[in-house]
C-alpha cells in the first residue's frame, strides 16, 4: 500500500525519490512511539512515592557481646506491686531503678516526623565510668531516691528483696540500727515489725515454697548490729530464732553521744560475715548477705566511704539504707522535739542535725531572700527555708548505688502537691516546707562517684566550676532591714538619713561583686552545658545573684539620688518612701543587668519546671528588681501636744494568785539529736 502511493506521488509531482523515501516514515514513527511510551514510564516511576522505609543496621561480628542474665540475688522488680512495698501502709509514693545516666531527649521514634537520608549526630559530653558493682559482665546500680512515708514502707520491700534473694540461694540479713534518741521510736516500729516480715516468710516456707525447700538448713539467717559513737555486734553468731533477733533490737540503748559511725558498722559487718561468700566446688557463694541500714543523719565517719564500698563491691554485700531526704544544696536541718515526758512543757523544740547535702559539694550559692525570714534563728546557715532535694545524704547513697542496694528516703510528711508547715512536721522530723515528684526528680540525680571522678567532671565545663567555688563562699544575705522611710524635717537631717542608709548596701555590695565575678567566669561556657541538674543550678545562682546586685547598686543609686535634692509634688507631704518597683530608672546598665537576670530566672521556671530550682526562681522573680519614690504625709514636723501622765489611769494590780496556778511546766531542753 505504502509502494502504491509512492509511486502514485511520483507519478503527479515528478519528484525523484529521496531519503525520506522508501520505508523511512514508519520508522521516524515507530521509534517517537516508542520514545513518548518510555517517557510516560519514566515520569510514573518518579513521582511514585513509597510509604515504605527500610533501615539495615549492621554492626561488626567482633562488637557483638553475649547477653548474660542478671543474677537475681541482685535484682529488685522495678513494677510496683500493690500487695507489697510501701503502699501496703500508704508509704511508696514512687520506686524506680536508676541507670547510670538518663538521657534528655527520648529515644522512641516520632512516627510524625519525615524520615532522613542524613543526620547529625552529638557525642555525649563525655562517657560515664562505669564505678557500680559487677557481677560478671554485669552492671548493677542501685536505687538513689525511693521516697516512702515510714519506715514501715520501707521495710515491706525490703522484705521483698529478701524473697529475691532467697530465690536463689540461702540468704543471711543483717539489720543495723543507729543508737541515737530520734531512731529510738523508728526502732520500736521496726521491730515489732519484725513479726510480720519473718511471719510472712515463715507462711511462705511452710507452703512448701521451692525457695525455701531447696536448702538443706536454714535458709534465712539473721544477724543485729548497733551502731552510735561504738559498734556493736549484737548477734555474732547468726540465727534464725525471731525471738532472740526481737531481744536483740529491744536492748538497744540510747547512744547520747550524738556521734554516728555508720561507715564503720558496715565495714565491720562485711569483714565479719564475709565468709558466708565464700565459693563451692561449683563456683557458688554459700549465702547471700544483705545490709539493712537505719539512720537519720549523714554519718560521721564519711572518710571510711571508699574502703565500706570497695569491701561491698568485692564480696557483693547490697545495702539497704532507711535514711532520710537530704536538704536541698545545704547540710543541716532542723529536727523537731517534743519532751516525751508529760510532765514537762510540751512546746516543740528544734534541734540542728546534719541530714545533707545530696551530692559530695554543696551547688547552691547561699543567698538569703531578701525581705526573709529565717524559720529559726539557729540554722547554721542563716538560710530561708529548707526544701527536699528528691535524693538522700550523698554518701549513704552513694553506698546504695554503688553496691546495687536502695536508698529509702522516708519522712511521714511527705506530699508533693503543698506546703508544709512546721506545726504540720511530725516530732523527731525535720522540716522541710516542699517535696518534690521523684519521676521529675530523676533527670537531675547527682553524681554518685568518687572525690577525684567529680573534681574532674566539676572541671568538664567552666559554669560548673565557677559553681562549686561560688557555693563555697560565705553566706551573703540581703541588705540588713534596709531603711526605706525618711522624715524630712530639715534638709540637712534628710541628707543625713539618706548617707547613713546607704552603708548598708556600701557593706553588701563588695560580697555581691564578689559572687558575681566567681559566677561570670563560667558565663562564657554556659552554652556548652548539656546535664540538666549542672544547667538549671547555674542559671539560678546566676539569676539570683545579678537580682540582688541590681536591688543592692539600685537602692544605693537611689539614694544618692534623693540627696541631690527631691521635690514634693503635694507641699503638704513630709515623708519620703522607698518601695520596690519594677522600673528602674537609675542607669541604663542597672536595667540591662535586671533584663539579664531576668532571663536566667525565667530560663530556669521554662526549662526545669516541678524542681526546686524552679521554685527559687519563681520566688525571686516575685520580687521586684527596681525601686520608686512615693511620697506622703506623717505630721513629722506638727507640733506635739502635751500630754500629762499623771492624768493616766493607775495599771492592773497583779494577780498573784492567778500566777501560781498558771505556773508553766518545766521545760528541759533536746537531747542531741
Amino acid at each position: 500500500m505504502i509502494e502504491k502511493l509512492r509511486t502514485w506521488w511520483q507519478c503527479r509531482t515528478g519528484e525523484e525519490e529521496t531519503p525520506f523515501d522508501g520505508d523511512t516514515p514508519a520508522w521516524f514513527v515507530s521509534l517517537l512511539f516508542h520514545l513518548v511510551a518510555m517517557a510516560l514510564v519514566t515520569v510514573l516511576l518518579v513521582n511514585y512515592e513509597s510509604n515504605q522505609v527500610t533501615l539495615t543496621l549492621t554492626t561488626p561480628e567482633d562488637e557483638l557481646e553475649e547477653f548474660v542474665d542478671l543474677p537475681e540475688e541482685f535484682y529488685f522488680d522495678t513494677e510496683v506491686n500493690e500487695d507489697i512495698g510501701a503502699n501496703s501502709v500508704r508509704g511508696t509514693e514512687v520506686a524506680f531503678a536508676e541507670a547510670p545516666e538518663i538521657s534528655e531527649i527520648s529515644a522512641i521514634p516520632n512516627p510524625d516526623m519525615p524520615v532522613s537520608v542524613e543526620g547529625i549526630f552529638e557525642l555525649q559530653e563525655e562517657i560515664t565510668q562505669a564505678t557500680a558493682l559487677h557481677v560478671g559482665d554485669i552492671l548493677v546500680k542501685g536505687a538513689a531516691g525511693v521516697g516512702t512515708t515510714g519506715a514501715v514502707g520501707a521495710i515491706d520491700r525490703i522484705t521483698h528483696e529478701i524473697l529475691l534473694s532467697l530465690e536463689k540461694r540461702k540468704t543471711l540479713v543483717v539489720w543495723l540500727f543507729d543508737e541515737s534518741g530520734s531512731l529510738e521510736r523508728q526502732r520500736k516500729e521496726i521491730n515489732t515489725r519484725f513479726d510480720r516480715i519473718y511471719e510472712e516468710l515463715g507462711v511462705i516456707e511452710a507452703s512448701g515454697n521451692p525457695e525455701f525447700s531447696r536448702h538443706e538448713d536454714k535458709p534465712l539467717l539473721t544477724s543485729v548490729v548497733s551502731f552510735g559513737e561504738n559498734v556493736s555486734l549484737l548477734i555474732p553468731k547468726p540465727t534464725d530464732n525471731l525471738g532472740e533477733i526481737k531481744d536483740s533490737v529491744a536492748s538497744i540503748q540510747r547512744d547520747e553521744s550524738g556521734v554516728e559511725r555508720v561507715f564503720s558498722a558496715v565495714y565491720m559487718a562485711a569483714e565479719k560475715f564475709r565468709s558466708y561468700r565464700k565459693r563451692d566446688e561449683a563456683g557458688e557463694p554459700e549465702r547471700n548477705v544483705m545490709f539493712v541500714v537505719f539512720s537519720d543523719e549523714v554519718g560521721d565517719d564519711q572518710e571510711g566511704l571508699e574502703q565500706t564500698i570497695q569491701i561491698c563491691r568485692r564480696y557483693q554485700l547490697p545495702t539497704y539504707v532507711v535514711g532520710v531526704p537530704a536538704p536541698f544544696g545545704r547540710k543541716q536541718t532542723l529536727v523537731k522535739w517534743v519532751d516525751p515526758d508529760p510532765e514537762y512543757d510540751q512546746r516543740p523544740q528544734w534541734g540542728q542535725v546534719t541530714q545533707g547535702p545530696e551530692s559530695l559539694y554543696q551547688e547552691r550559692v547561699k543567698l538569703r531572700f531578701r525581705g526573709g525570714r529565717d524559720s529559726l534563728a539557729i540554722y547554721g546557715d542563716r538560710e530561708s527555708e529548707v526544701l527536699d532535694s528528691g535524693f538522700g545524704p550523698f554518701a549513704l547513697t552513694r553506698l546504695c548505688v554503688e553496691t546495687g542496694g536502695i536508698y529509702f528516703t522516708v519522712h511521714p510528711n511527705r506530699n508533693v502537691n503543698r506546703e508544709i508547715s512546721r506545726r504540720e512536721t511530725a516530732a523527731l522530723s525535720a522540716h522541710f516546707s516542699r517535696f518534690f515528684d521523684p519521676q521529675v526528680m530523676r533527670r537531675y540525680r547527682p553524681d554518685y562517684v568518687s572525690a577525684a571522678e567529680y573534681e574532674r567532671r566539676v572541671m568538664h565545663t567552666k559554669s560548673r566550676a565557677a559553681l562549686v567555688q561560688a557555693a563555697k563562699m560565705a553566706m551573703v544575705e540581703p541588705m540588713d532591714a534596709p531603711r526605706t522611710r525618711f522624715e524630712k524635717e530639715s534638709e540637712a537631717d534628710l541628707a543625713n538619713k539618706l548617707t547613713e542608709a546607704q552603708k548598708s548596701a556600701a557593706k553588701l555590695e563588695p560580697k555581691i561583686q564578689k559572687l558575681y565575678d566567681t559566677l561570670k567566669l563560667g558565663e562564657s561556657d554556659r552554652g556548652h552545658e548539656s546535664i540538666p541538674r549542672w544547667k538549671a543550678g547555674y542559671d539560678l545562682a546566676m539569676g539570683r545573684v545579678m537580682a540582688t546586685k541590681v536591688r543592692t547598686e539600685t537602692y544605693n543609686a537611689m539614694l544618692a539620688q534623693a540627696k541631690q535634692g527631691l521635690k514634693f509634688q503635694n507641699e503638704k507631704n513630709d515623708t519620703w518612701t522607698l518601695k520596690p518597683a519594677n522600673s528602674i530608672t537609675v542607669g541604663s546598665q542597672l536595667s540591662k543587668m535586671a533584663d539579664r537576670a531576668e532571663m536566667y530566672l525565667n530560663r530556669v521556671v521554662d526549662e526545669h519546671p516541678g524542681t526546686p530550682w524552679a521554685l527559687l526562681a519563681q520566688r525571686e522573680l516575685k520580687s521586684p528588681l527596681g525601686w520608686g519614690w512615693t511620697e506622703s504625709y506623717t505630721g513629722v514636723n506638727a507640733p506635739r501636744e502635751n500630754i500629762n501622765s499623771n492624768d493616766n489611769p493607775p495599771p492592773p494590780g497583779r494577780n498573784d494568785e492567778r500566777r501560781m496556778l498558771n505556773k508553766p511546766k518545766p521545760r528541759r531542753p533536746p537531747p542531741k539529736l
